[in-house]
């Protein structure tokens, strides 16, 4: 019986970028100007898209020509730095195997530029578990979570299963398509922001993944 297909989001489900994406946010604001802020303060940027981000750090619209700068810069060092430095978080290998195993398709369905997204999961080992990784291309201007969501399943000709993510955006998008909505108690959102987008379950760790996607 086919149990739907499991969509994942990518920053901070699959992997801690924390590191890397806080620190060429830095530099992209530096090099044009802008005061750093504090790591912990820019967290709340990590799966939004990014021109959005950058939008709301300056007070400017998305089309500006400095928030397009930043951008621009953001994504000249983050290109090397997610390669080197993005972790991937522990013990989901293990729940991606095991999904595999039980006959399950696997999708990536992230804001982060698909360009950025494919060449991290090689380096990380995890592409091979995935049919499909969706995300908008470098020159997409504000494409949000629900429409990445709706692309994913439709490449995967899909129309029921599973959506895993760790902000608001997921879990909307995971409503919008139908889809269940999981939460991960590992990533950036809260259990209060997962709850309030209409999480239907929150998982702690990854172990509890595939039974949480079934349900």
């Amino acid at each position: 019986m086919d149990r739907g297909v499991v969509l994942f989001d990518l920053d901070g489900v699959l992997v801690d970028s924390r590191g890397p994406i806080t620190r060429c946010i830095n530099r992209a604001l530096a090099a044009h100007g802008v005061p750093e802020r504090d790591p912990a303060d820019l967290y709340q940027y990590i799966g939004p898209p990014l021109l959005s981000a950058f939008a709301e750090l300056l007070g400017e619209p998305v089309s500006s020509p400095a928030v397009l700068g930043c951008a621009a810069t953001y994504r000249e060092h983050y290109a090397e730095a997610s390669l080197t430095e993005t972790a991937v978080t522990p013990g989901i290998a293990d729940a991606l195997a095991a999904l595999v195993a039980e006959g399950r398709r696997l999708g990536v369905a992230t804001s982060k530029p698909r360009p950025f997204a494919e060449p991290l999961l090689e380096v990380l080992g995890m592409r091979e578990h995935f049919a499909v990784v969706a995300g908008p291309e470098l020159d997409a201007t504000g494409e949000d979570k629900t429409t990445t969501v709706g692309a994913a399943l439709r490449a995967l000709g899909a129309d029921r299963g599973a959506m895993v993510g760790d902000r608001s955006f997921d879990m909307v998008a995971a409503r919008a398509h139908g889809l269940r909505a999981v939460g991960v108690g590992w990533g950036i959102g809260s259990r209060a922001e997962l709850e309030a987008a209409g999480a239907q379950q929150i998982v702690a760790s990854p172990d509890e993944l595939p039974a949480a996607v079934s349900r």
